[in-house]
């Protein structure tokens, strides 16, 4: 199923975009301005449906309110298109995605994908070896990293791992149990936090998606009398994890922690009140302080009802950059994006809080004349495609997350 907007106000195309929204969940969504004719078209690979999709679900509002911001000023006069395709948080259908866009529409840019194993798998499959521009909007594996051509937007895990390896350490526990997910992101964030744990991990087992139940996992981390309990999972994992806990009444035995992935309202709807008490996570953030951060939240607060995570503010700032390297390059095309599209957030230019702004500096100048500043942070991709790290630590209290603190890293 596909759905074209032409060229409207940003209220009218957010509002035509969440019917999309609610629509084309099997297909694909063309966003932006005037399909084919005068626009710019990009692709981009999100999570609609799967395990994932409450990522997906934010990262499409994101989308949204950039490509409004875009589309209200255009780029070089012409409107930007975005086609929208499902890679159902799993890895096959994410490059059929991929290949679709690239293959068959011809896009020179991708934004893609949410699970780290999509991302590698549609970069591995896709894009390596060819000019086509890849910037993921979510993923976070410390694998990513060894592939510089693959761009991201959200840090990678490492400094999460570390994070949550000085926690669990400064929190008295000298032994922790571990259960990651078995995928590019679980053993990503597992590796490096084995590699940043002094204390001992007594449990390292992986577990599979989308189980109907992980109560194997639970007793096995339940007879490891560990202090802790490191979840490195989904979220509709995770949550199954801790209603068996509870039902099987260990939930009181260790104290929980877990990967930026476990944690969202749909966790604390689905579980009992007090199972997860004092569970601490630590999960990448947007620059809450920014000015254009607090602008961009209003808005979002306004459009859908509620507040946006980082993951709408990386998606946000995935879209505005594309834009950007299109308005910088001679060509649009993949080889000419590729030139200019880490050079539009750099330090060594004029820092920019809009694409408007940013916009503006472009028209009397090059890429490296704009250091454009992330709803999300300052992006600052280095050489290995990797953004500046900006992180958040939550604490489960009364059945509510509350934010106890921030860490910043490279």
């Amino acid at each position: 199923m596909s759905r074209e907007i032409g060229s409207l106000s940003r209220r009218d195309v957010l509002k035509a975009g969440g019917i999309a929204g609610l629509t084309a969940t099997a297909g694909c969504i063309d966003l932006g301005g005037g399909g084919g004719g005068g626009a710019y078209t990009i692709g981009m690979v999100d999570s609609r449906t799967g395990s994932l999709s409450a990522f997906g679900q934010r990262n499409q509002r994101g989308m949204e309110l950039a490509l409004a911001d875009v589309n209200d000023v255009q780029i070089g006069g012409r409107d930007l298109d975005i086609i929208v395709e499902d890679s159902q948080s799993q890895q096959q259908p994410g490059v059929s995605a991929a290949q679709k866009l690239v293959n068959q529409d011809g896009v020179p840019f991708v934004i893609g994908a949410v699970g780290s194993g999509v991302t590698l798998a549609i970069y591995q499959s896709v894009i390596q070896g060819t000019d086509v521009v890849q910037l993921s909007q979510n993923s976070t594996s410390p694998q990513l990293t060894d592939f510089p051509g693959l761009l991201r937007m959200s840090p990678t895990g490492r400094t999460q791992s570390t994070a949550l390896a000085e926690i669990i350490a400064e929190d008295g526990h000298d032994s922790v149990a571990v259960t990651w997910i078995n995928n590019d992101y679980g053993s990503g964030i597992k590796d490096a936090f084995v590699d940043a744990y002094e204390g001992e991990v007594v449990y390292n087992a992986s577990h599979d998606q989308g189980q109907a139940s992980y109560s194997s996992v639970v007793s096995q981390m339940a007879n490891t009398d560990a202090g802790a309990w490191l979840f490195i999972t989904y979220q509709p994992e995770f949550t199954t994890m801790a209603q068996e806990a509870y039902s099987s009444g260990v939930d009181d035995q260790a104290q929980y922690y877990g990967a930026d992935s476990v944690r969202g309202p749909e966790v604390l709807d689905n579980t009992p009140e007090g199972s997860l008490e004092d569970m601490k996570i630590v999960a990448p953030s947007a620059a809450l302080d920014q000015e254009n951060y607090q602008s961009f939240a209003s808005r979002f607060e306004e459009e859908y009802g509620s507040a946006p995570t980082a993951w709408s503010a990386y998606a946000y700032d995935c879209v505005v950059t594309a834009a950007l390297s299109i308005r910088a390059a001679d060509d649009f095309t993949g080889s000419a994006l590729s030139e200019v599209v880490r050079d539009v957030t750099r330090p060594s230019g004029e820092e920019a809080f809009s694409f408007e702004a940013a916009s503006d500096i472009l028209a009397d100048g090059s890429a490296s004349d704009v250091d454009y500043q992330g709803v999300s942070g300052p992006i600052d991709f280095d050489e290995n495609g990797d953004p500046v790290a900006y992180l958040q630590i939550f604490n489960v209290a009364d059945h509510a997350y509350e934010s106890v603190g921030f860490v910043t890293g490279e």
